[in-house]
């Protein structure tokens, strides 16, 4: 189980690292998107590589980072249900979802996708808009993508065994209060004290109607 969990550190390092990358093609992508525009209004002139980078980038970001949406638990969710059960009977439905559905998903388009990208390789395809990009890279980002994603599914899964087991905690524990918000909350406190004591105050320094001043 220990070498199980350091594997899982690794991925998860790895998954990590690969989604953080992941920010700066989306200012790739910003950046030739503005000044396709400024030139395409400046000298009316474009070009389709410029355009299919752009989409190139999105599918770049969409494809490899599904593997670190999966490790943040940034993927749709649907908890209408599962929210109401225990927490071991959550992460049972999670393994039981990632061992028969998602790795076999996984594996299946991978391997799907490599008779299309071998074939754009070996064709040295290119994209049908005059001054379009290779088509092979795009190919290449479905297996690449889901291999990656099937790489976290396992680490998720093994996560959870050793934490049904009894080996490892909650590997989505819901974290505790900050420092932070332990701050403004006892900062909270005092102002309504303090407010709570002024009115006080105020009420005790005022003359009951009637009374003498």
């Amino acid at each position: 189980m220990n070498a199980l969990l350091a594997f899982c550190r690794s991925v998860d390092w790895l998954t990590e690292r690969i989604g953080r990358s992941l920010y700066w093609l989306l200012l790739v992508a910003v950046v030739i998107s503005t000044v396709n525009a400024i030139v395409r209004r400046a000298f009316d002139m474009s070009s389709n590589a410029y355009l299919e980078a752009q989409w190139y980038l999105f599918a770049a970001v969409f494809m490899l980072g599904a593997g670190y949406a999966f490790l943040h638990e940034q993927h749709v969710r649907i908890d209408v249900l599962s929210s109401r059960l225990s927490r071991r009977t959550q992460v049972w439905i999670a393994v039981v979802g990632v061992a028969l559905f998602l790795l076999p998903l996984c594996v299946g388009v991978a391997w799907m996708a490599l008779p299309s990208l071998m074939t754009a390789i070996e064709t040295n395809e290119v994209s049908a808009n005059p001054g379009g990009l290779l088509r092979w890279p795009l190919y290449a980002l479905v297996p690449l993508g889901f291999s990656l994603l099937a790489l976290q599914a396992l680490s998720e899964l093994f996560k959870r065994i050793a934490f049904l087991a009894g080996r490892a905690g909650d590997p989505h524990a819901k974290p505790e209060t900050r420092d932070e918000e332990l701050l403004i909350e006892e900062l909270r406190k005092e102002a309504e004290d303090k407010a709570r004591a002024d009115a006080e105050r105020i009420a005790a320094a005022t003359p009951a109607p009637g009374g003498r001043a």
